[in-house]
């Protein structure tokens, strides 16, 4: 792998496999206003009591430090769900004045459920938001509810409409296809993003569910979801950097799809990527078993030299990857939805 140069005043953070880290994915709360079936309970979860969570002040202070001082170049806000939190543009706003080492600006992005977007994409998108991944597993009202135990495909549908008008394109639509559940909807899927501009991304399940029910059977793998699509709407594969999904434009023009291999086809060797949880846990792989407690040394009074110094030493012990569907892999102590996307 070519590694690049460092802009000027950055210093690369490396792993001892040679993957330099260029996206910050912070997560700036463990709340969720839906219940999805594969990711937590219909009580919900325990949630983190609000004075262990990161500040605005201190997740400013890390994202400063990883773009200005360790070359990272893109973040992307997740949850829970990020716009429960309150004041999200000020978040927003805060990061978007970030500059990289070369001068310029660091792009904010955002995972959201879509349900609070259809007041919020213009305001976000004024606050230097640039781009917007929407996640949405069913385009049936009933089967909608069912999976996120709430009535909400309509708000969802007027956020997305809301984050294309806004200018947030293009527009992402993550869809996380389980086995029995919505593989019968992927054609339908790739026909939504036809009529509305928006990309589809389909996301193999994964073990991050808070109530241990995954299994391989449940996997619906990319070249099956390929394959589905390409009957109906012949496809043509494009080529990619270390972004997870792989890409597909229509051979009419008439868009593109991502497909997100994380079981079948792991992405690991080209993974760019490292996560920093609601409670200021540094982890540098969503399956990793050891995390490194920023939140204590921040709050201890840890310089950003020491900080930097934490970042290189954890990313240095990144392994080569998760071991999904092999005899050693041992699933994450926590749920998709305290990690962060």
């Amino acid at each position: 792998m070519e590694v690049p140069e460092p802009a000027e005043g950055a210093r690369l953070l490396t792993d001892s496999f040679g993957r330099v880290v260029r996206d910050l994915r912070i997560s700036v709360t463990d709340r969720c206003n839906f219940r999805c079936v594969y990711c937590m309970p219909a009580e919900g979860l325990k949630w983190l009591p609000r004075a262990e969570i990161l500040t605005f002040e201190e997740i400013e202070r890390i994202a400063r430090l990883f773009v200005e001082r360790l070359g990272v170049e893109s973040i992307r806000l997740t949850g829970g769900e990020p716009t429960v939190r309150a004041d999200l543009g000020v978040l927003v706003r805060l990061l978007a004045a970030i500059r990289r080492g070369d001068g310029k600006p660091v792009e904010v992005a955002l995972t959201t459920n879509g349900a609070k977007l259809e007041r919020m994409a213009q305001p976000l998108r004024d606050a230097g938001l640039t781009r917007i991944n929407i996640s949405l597993d069913s385009l049936k009202p009933a089967r909608f509810a069912e999976i996120t135990r709430r009535d909400s495909l309509g708000e969802v549908l007027r956020g997305i409409t809301a984050a294309v008008r806004a200018g947030l394109e293009p527009v992402k639509v993550n869809v996380v296809v389980v086995r029995g559940w919505n593989d019968d909807e992927i054609v339908d899927f790739a026909e939504f993003g036809r009529r509305t501009g928006v990309q589809p991304r389909f996301i193999e399940f994964m073990p991050l569910d808070a109530d241990g029910t995954w299994s391989m059977d449940k996997v619906v793998g990319a070249d099956e979801i390929v394959a589905a699509i390409h009957a109906v709407y012949p496809l043509e594969e494009v080529a990619h950097g270390p972004e997870p999904a792989s890409r597909w434009r229509y051979a009419d023009g008439a868009g593109e799809i991502g497909v997100i291999p994380s079981v079948t086809k792991p992405f690991c060797g080209d993974c760019d990527r490292v996560r920093l949880t609601a409670e200021g846990s540094f982890m540098t792989c969503l399956f990793a078993r050891d995390d490194y407690d920023f939140r204590t040394a921040l709050r201890g009074g840890a310089s950003d030299d020491e900080l930097a110094e934490l970042a290189a030493m954890a990313v240095g012990l990144k392994w080569a990857g998760h071991r999904i569907g092999k005899v050693d892999f041992v699933r994450p102590r926590r749920s998709m939805s305290q990690i962060g996307g």
